[in-house]
């Protein structure tokens, strides 16, 4: 049984720019739509499971008050019948109709737990349930489909419908996160964007009534060609001004500048008024314009607009702080409305590290009776010879991260790293140096500073050593390296900064990852999935599967680069690259395993990090990230061979 959550989605900036980008493949003239959007904390929740039929049903008493349960066989004529016979359940057909005709998969069971989004608002319930069809089919069968393939399937199964969505409907398959999404005729390209402080917004339904079908045809009725002033002035409007005002909303949103944004939001609104509300009368929306302009609600605001197709269906408001959006909210409630909170919070920046150097290093006796491994010394690029620990740190350190924590076995090994990192050099010796080094040696006392310790005093498993540091972490992002693997980045930015930047864009659970060949995965993890972006750099890991054997791999692992030289027929395997970016949801499911285990009286089973990130990617997705960098395993003599030769090569 897999669980799944899709949100509904507001759209901040943008309406309408996505079907009239469309018309660029029919008139060059127009300019390319912009919208930015953003999946809501409101959604549909659910259970799926592969089953011989196709069945819905819902234990969520908005659907079940309107529309009964349903199944049917997986027959493309049936499921294209109930497509276009309306209600909610439609839209859910007509996903599964594409599914069969596309990639003649079998039936699903999907059934609906919860439901909190709200329906015929301009949220887009029918592109998030779409969406959740879409995704229930893609995970039950691997089909291998990114997050732009989900959303392209949902939007062509409603186009099953009588429904005749946009394209930035299905936004929701993103997730609750703001994305610039870009509209060029038949391309659409999706670019995550981030926040600098929290932006409080609140979005209502106005309970009045609206006219999406009547809004849609009118304006469709300007284009391709515009040949009246009027509707001239809506190519404009939704084409080289909008996309200057998207332009300004993502600049200010970086800048975490909210007064300038909502003051955009109401100049926004008023070009809306001006240049395309004449072009429908169904557009003329009373109680919109009412409730931007009350004066009660301007106190806590710094400005509001309308929300998808317009008309009077919902608005939203940027909110002047945590305590103004809650006043705003129970006064809308209190005008009839229903009102919602919505929080953009910036992605942590990556602050903290663990390093794991609990181990003995077997593979490396009789050296680590006298030296743990990671003091092992290494030449350097610089000319300089650094012990490993060192050379991690000083990476971490040009990273941005502030504290790191080193998971040890004992605090007697504490004293190794206390006597480098803390105690200075007696005056002979530091006397000996040069004025570089002399510097240099602060460096390594400032380095000290950072570092905290925590110990595994069990020996349980990599998972059990990882998590003694969850009091460290403080329920935030972290950066994990490995004590026995060196980095060295073949770009100006140090691998682990490249981790920390895809990060930021993509705010999921992340692993670095290369490829390794067809013969050595029985050696490893290895990962499969498909590529999110243009470049191919960022895989949206769909498998996690521990030393296949070369056969089964090369059967059902292997990952396709259509953008490389490569030829279109050759399979890459991935592995991880030994750099993870660790979200909470990691350290809550390493709990359980480890209570699991206690809980059996299995005092000794090992608790694997990995066993935990198959399970978060299961419910909240994984990012492989591509680094530009060589990594260099210092776990046997082969391995630290090879890094004392090459590490120091440019």
């Amino acid at each position: 049984m897999i669980k799944l959550f899709v949100p509904g989605r507001l759209c901040l900036f943008g309406e309408h720019t996505d079907w009239a980008g469309h018309y660029r493949t029919m008139n060059a003239d127009i300019k390319p739509g912009a919208a930015i959007v953003t999946g809501i904390e409101q959604g549909i929740y659910a259970e799926v499971e592969r089953a011989p039929i196709f069945e819905m049903s819902s234990e969520a008493p908005e659907i079940t008050e309107q529309w009964s349960d349903f199944s049917c066989r997986m027959n493309e004529t049936e499921l294209k019948r109930i497509a276009k016979s309306g209600g909610f359940f439609c839209y859910c057909a007509g996903v599964a109709s594409y599914m069969l005709e596309w990639y003649k998969v079998g039936g699903v069971r999907i059934r609906i737990t919860k439901m909190t989004l709200p329906m015929k608002s301009g949220l887009s319930s029918s592109a998030a349930i779409c969406v959740l069809v879409a995704r229930a089919f893609n995970l039950v069968y691997n089909l291998n489909l990114n997050t732009l393939g989900e959303m392209n399937i949902a939007y062509l199964g409603e186009l099953r419908t009588s429904s005749r969505c946009g394209r930035l409907d299905q936004a929701c398959a993103f997730g609750v996160k703001p994305n610039l999404m870009t509209f060029d005729g038949d391309e659409i390209e999706v670019q995550s964007l981030n926040v600098k402080k929290p932006l409080y917004w609140v979005f209502a339904d106005l309970c009045a009534e609206k006219d999406t079908i009547k809004i849609l045809s009118d304006l469709n009725k300007a284009y391709p060609f515009a040949l009246t002033e009027q509707e001239r002035k809506l190519h404009d409007a939704l084409g080289k001004d909008n996309l200057r005002i998207v332009d300004k909303a993502v600049k200010y949103m970086a800048e975490g500048n909210a007064e300038k944004l909502g003051e955009l939001m109401t100049e926004t609104e008023e070009l809306f008024n001006k240049r395309v509300v004449p072009m429908s009368s169904a557009l003329q929306a009373p109680k919109l314009h009412a409730t931007l302009h009350d004066p009660a609600i301007q106190p806590w605001v710094y400005g509001g607009k309308g929300v998808g197709s317009h008309g009077d269906g919902s608005v939203q408001f940027l909110a002047r702080s945590e305590e103004a959006q809650q006043e705003l909210v129970g006064y809308l409630n209190s005008q009839g409305m229903r009102a919602y909170k919505l929080t953009l919070q910036p992605v942590h920046t990556v602050r903290r590290a663990i390093i794991p150097v609990a181990g003995f290093g077997t593979r490396l006796y009789p050296a680590t009776r006298a030296l743990k491994k990671d003091f092992f010394p290494i030449p350097c690029p610089d000319g300089k010879v650094r012990p490993v620990i060192l050379i991690l740190l000083e990476e971490l350190i040009k990273s941005g991260i502030e504290e790191v924590c080193l998971v040890l076995g004992s605090e007697e090994e504490r004293m190794q790293y206390a006597e480098f990192f803390e105690k200075p050099l007696s005056e002979e010796h530091l006397r000996k140096l040069s004025p570089e080094n002399q510097e240099y040696e602060n460096h390594i006392l400032d380095i000290g500073k950072r570092l905290h310790y925590v110990y595994q005093r069990e020996k349980r498993g990599f998972g059990h050593a990882v998590y003694q540091a969850v009091d460290f972490v403080r329920n935030e992002p972290v950066l994990l390296l490995l004590g026995d693997t060196l980095y060295r980045s073949t770009s100006n930015k140090p691998c682990a900064l490249q981790l920390i930047e895809e990060y930021e864009r993509y705010n999921q659970l992340m692993v670095s990852i290369h490829s390794v060949p067809l013969a050595d995965v029985s050696h490893y993890g290895i990962l499969s999935g498909v590529w999110e972006d243009k470049d191919e750099t960022i895989l949206n890991v769909g498998v996690m599967c521990e030393k296949p054997k070369a056969s089964y791999a090369e059967e059902f692992l292997g990952v396709r680069h259509t953008q490389s030289s490569a030829p279109s027929s050759q399979l890459f395997y991935y592995s991880v690259f030994g750099q993870y970016i660790l979200t909470p949801e990691v350290f809550e499911q390493l709990e359980k395993d480890i209570k699991q285990a206690d809980a059996e009286g299995d005092h000794l089973r090992e608790i694997e990090l990995t066993t935990a990130l198959d399970k978060v990617r299961e419910q909240t997705g994984m990012m492989g990230v591509r680094l530009k960098g060589v990594m260099y395993d210092m776990g046997n003599p082969t391995a630290l061979r090879n890094a004392v030769l090459n590490y120091s090569k440019n």
